[in-house]
């Protein structure tokens, strides 16, 4: 398969109708128009579940095109996932979600209709992605987070639709009504750090949430994770503190430490889902791995 050319540049375009709650679809006829403008040759394909988006990316990547996800950071990690592991395959993306992480950090523009210039004259540049060491290896392209960050992923998912970006917030201060410390063992290419608090965090990016910059020194293409642990605090200074999230100054906190590494095995006292890119993606025990230079996405020249 060779390298796919701008000026020959040929997409299919997978649209998640319900991300952002509807955001994709709605965007959808400006996106086809905008493409059409651009001279990019697409067919335009709905997913039925994330499996069906995988199928329809090895699909277009066989068939020489750009696999271009109009969608959340869920379905571009398990997108991802499938591109990474063909020869060839080159990832576009259109910001259609709630909290649009990805395209934040890799500069491409939160409006979908703006963003397709990329697709048609972006370069090829390969990133990294994560890969939590179960079900075959699961990979995602954000931050894999458990802990406080379990309970509050799983209460935004089921939050109504219309919250918009605030769907994240809202998560996390229902979660902090119940929330309880847990003690964590935490070993970063194998050093063992145990302790307890909050939350455990490997970012092979910056930002979660909806432009939360947990890990404001994480890159793309770095080879590897920032980790990031938050221990124990009382709840009033972890509400304090929380704003600061969105500036990424939290870090200077005593209560943060960021460690960085290739590989992360995380334990707890208790058991905790592991969310990444929004979506849960393993359970406790895991490994958390960076894979270098892993998937090549179209960027803003």
């Amino acid at each position: 398969m060779g390298k796919i050319e701008p000026m020959s540049r040929r997409a299919a375009l997978i649209v998640n109708p319900h991300a952002g709650g509807g955001r994709a679809e709605a965007a959808l006829p400006r996106v086809e128009a905008r493409l059409g403008e651009l001279g990019v040759a697409f067919h335009t394909e709905r997913t039925r579940s994330l499996e069906h988006a995988c199928e329809l990316a090895a699909a277009a990547a066989e068939a020489g095109e750009v696999a271009v996800t109009l969608s959340g950071d869920g379905l571009i990690g398990a997108v991802a996932g499938t591109l990474r592991r063909l020869d060839g395959a080159v990832l576009g993306v259109l910001p259609g979600g709630r909290g649009n992480d990805f395209a934040r950090v890799a500069g491409i523009p939160l409006d979908p209709e703006a963003a397709c210039d990329v697709i048609a004259n972006g370069v090829e540049r390969p990133l990294d992605v994560g890969e939590v060491a179960q079900d075959g290896g699961r990979t995602f392209v954000g931050i894999a987070s458990l802990g406080f960050d379990s309970d509050a992923n799983r209460i935004a998912n089921e939050a109504p639709a219309r919250l918009g970006r605030l769907v994240y917030a809202y998560g996390a201060l229902r979660a902090l009504a119940t929330w309880k410390p847990a003690a964590f063992v935490v070993d970063v290419d194998g050093e063992r750090h145990a302790f307890s608090g909050w939350s455990v965090a490997a970012a092979n990016s910056k930002a979660y949430g909806g432009g939360m910059y947990l890990a404001p020194d994480a890159e793309l293409d770095d080879g590897a994770l920032d980790v990031v642990l938050t221990s124990r605090t009382g709840k009033v200074r972890f509400l304090r503190v929380l704003p600061r999230v969105f500036k990424g100054t939290h870090v200077t906190e005593p209560t943060c430490t960021v460690l960085r590494g290739r590989e992360v095995h995380v334990s707890a006292d208790r058991g905790f889902t592991v969310y990444a890119d929004g979506d849960p993606i393993g359970s406790l025990p895991v490994t958390i791995r960076a894979v270098p230079g892993a998937l090549k996405v179209l960027l803003p020249r």
